[in-house]
């Protein structure tokens, strides 16, 4: 008896744009051309020029997200997009999109949950001054801070998983997006890759949202506050720890003096390094306690997670329709 033939992937192709009008056709017929069962799905996040049209024109659906802020269209985008796989691409042509369906075969056939695309830069000046340098600061403060090495983390191409996309918090609002997706991913410590990607300048007539200095700043802040969250137990031990020295350079004048005259003169001193020294404990003891919270979250994130099939099982012709609710699926199964 013949094997039923394996169904095809439903794949979601998500482009964020504002402005994008003399990009994103280019983009959306490059991900055609490489994927072309796929479903475009442009997210217009309040443009004042014709994306929306081009879109359309170019065979996309076209959403919209009146809340501005990469983060936002993201998050509405993985909340009303069911699919088997989701690629996330920026609609500025700036990446290669043509090679889209070699990073989702690559998810599906090593049934990976995360594929970041890297860039590599085709021209001296893809890269705005000062990016380049931003860029590797930045994914060595995460990389340190997290554990993890990580060579791309603010790449806009990323091909997802179901369970990845559906595990996925989405909190951050702009461009720090891209830093919260690579955390979560470091800590489900799910199965993912890097490869390498074209980069290249922009399209002549569209300018980048980026803004070097705000939006690098915006990033690292999302990473101090993502340190404090995933990480409460380094954090507040190092703040702990730098409070708690400041007490003991204050009190060992107090104490050698109280040993050699029998006297505490300084009062003041002596009640401020005390004082310093029972909110260094405080402070890490909190650190304790949220690391506890911490592992509580990651239990249900992780239990939210593996409520979805592997990408694998997509090699073994077994998938839920895109409509289904696997939780109510497998409920109903048992």
């Amino acid at each position: 008896m013949p094997h039923p033939p394996t169904p095809v992937p439903h794949v979601a192709v998500i482009l964020p744009c504002l402005n994008e009008a003399s990009a994103v056709g280019h983009v959306i017929d490059d991900v055609l051309a490489a994927l072309p069962e796929a479903t475009v799905y442009v997210y217009d996040n309040r443009s004042t020029d014709d994306t929306a049209e081009v879109a359309r024109a170019h065979g996309a659906l076209v959403r919209y997200e009146p809340r501005p802020g990469k983060g936002n269209v993201i998050r509405r985008a993985f909340a009303d997009v069911e699919a088997d796989v989701y690629v996330l691409l920026d609609g500025d042509d700036t990446y290669d999109a043509s090679v889209a369906g070699e990073l989702v075969q690559k998810l599906i056939t090593e049934g990976l949950d995360h594929v970041v695309g890297a860039r590599r830069a085709s021209t001296v000046t893809a890269y705005r001054r000062g990016h380049a340098a931003g860029n590797r600061m930045l994914n060595q403060v995460v990389s340190t801070v997290f554990g993890e090495p990580v060579t791309d983390m603010l790449s806009g191409y990323r091909v997802m998983s179901r369970r990845f996309v559906k595990s996925f918090p989405a909190i951050s609002r702009g461009f720090e997006v891209e830093t919260e997706l690579t955390v979560h991913a470091v800590n489900l410590r799910v199965p993912q890759a890097e490869v390498p990607v074209g980069f290249k300048d922009r399209a002549e007539g569209s300018a980048s949202k980026l803004r070097t200095y705000r939006d690098g700043w915006a990033i690292l802040r999302w990473i101090v506050r993502l340190a404090r969250y995933e990480r409460p137990t380094l954090v507040h031990s190092l703040l702990g720890g730098l409070i708690a020295l400041v007490a003991v350079v204050l009190g060992i004048p107090v104490v050698v003096e109280f040993v050699q005259t029998g006297l505490v003169p300084r009062f003041p001193t002596a009640i401020l390094a005390s004082a310093l020294m029972m909110i260094a404990v405080v402070v890490t003891a909190v650190g304790v306690i949220l690391e506890a919270v911490r592992h509580a979250s990651d239990e249900a994130s992780r239990l939210v997670y593996l409520e979805y099939p592997s990408p694998l099982t997509l090699l073994d012709g077994v998938r839920p329709a895109p409509d289904v609710d696997v939780r109510h699926d497998r409920a109903a199964r048992r």
